[in-house]
């Protein structure tokens, strides 16, 4: 790859794809950031407030680039969300909202801005540890989602291969950013309101944390995906920190991994329907 590229990066404006941002320009490169919300990073060759689950906002991007003779060298999506969510309780718009952003959020990034990518160019996508691994309760549809995106991935390189560009994956375990914070709060809020899973939820985050375990600061990580950017013979796909927990509990047949879950949560009765039917806060 050259040795000053020109690359987009989404989520830029916080967390992983901030790190990036930042390591990238101050290596030389041309960065252009793109988030919700706008990014303060220093060093950059442009920035743009877009939402990558809307498309026009997308095309705004792509004719601002195209009209200044821009060509990129890389796209980088790093933009995503967590949530916990009880897969049978929770409200869809919450489903569909993650799907939204994790999954065809991506997808419409890569379709609205492939035009501009050069001949040779590449795509490096952030998945997660977890998009190879059998889930964890209460973190399905998270998983659900990261799973999806690395399958979109590899029918995306099959295809960019046969042209000459690539497709690189970085699948990242525990990261310390604002997004690993929330999802304390989000199993908190879980436990709160499911009706199912009272006692299984609240316990849910302290086992997490044994999986999942320490935190990794996001510019180590960013390192990891610059090795990806840039490097002339990249591998398919780098995983950076992942969790042995995680990694022992997927090699366990299934009907093992189930019963391990349930010994570590407890199990509940589930409310009866005719005396239980509420539905949980929308």
């Amino acid at each position: 790859m050259k040795k000053n590229m020109s690359i987009l990066i989404t989520g830029a404006a916080s967390g992983i794809g901030r790190a990036a941002a930042e390591l990238a320009a101050s290596l030389g490169h041309r960065v252009y950031a793109l988030d919700i919300n706008e990014s303060s990073s220093e060093g950059l060759a442009g920035s743009f407030v877009a939402d990558i689950t809307d498309g026009e906002s997308l095309e705004g991007v792509r004719s601002a680039l195209e009209s200044d003779g821009i060509k990129l060298d890389a796209i980088i999506t790093a933009a995503g969300v967590h949530a916990m969510a009880s897969l049978v309780e929770d409200d869809f718009a919450k489903i569909e909202r993650l799907m939204n952003i994790n999954l065809t959020g991506t997808m419409r990034t890569v379709n609205a801005l492939y035009p501009l990518l050069s001949d040779g160019g590449r795509i490096v996508m952030l998945t997660s540890e977890v998009a190879t691994l059998d889930p964890l309760p209460f973190n399905g549809l998270y998983s659900i989602s990261k799973c999806a995106l690395e399958s979109y991935a590899q029918a995306l390189r099959q295809e960019l291969n046969l042209i000459g560009q690539r497709v690189v994956t970085v699948r990242p375990g525990a990261i310390a950013t604002p997004l690993a914070g929330a999802s304390i709060k989000a199993t908190e809020d879980l436990a709160e309101r499911t009706l199912l899973y009272k006692k299984q939820a609240a316990r849910f985050s302290g086992i997490a944390k044994r999986f999942m375990g320490t935190p990794i600061s996001p510019e180590r990580l960013a390192r990891t995906i610059l090795r990806a950017t840039t490097a002339k013979h990249p591998r398919l796909a780098y995983n950076k920190h992942r969790s042995p927990g995680l990694l022992l509990l997927s090699l366990l047949p299934k009907r093992a991994q189930c019963a391990t879950i349930k010994l570590l949560l407890g199990k509940n009765r589930a409310p009866h329907p005719k005396t239980e039917n509420k539905a949980l806060d929308k």
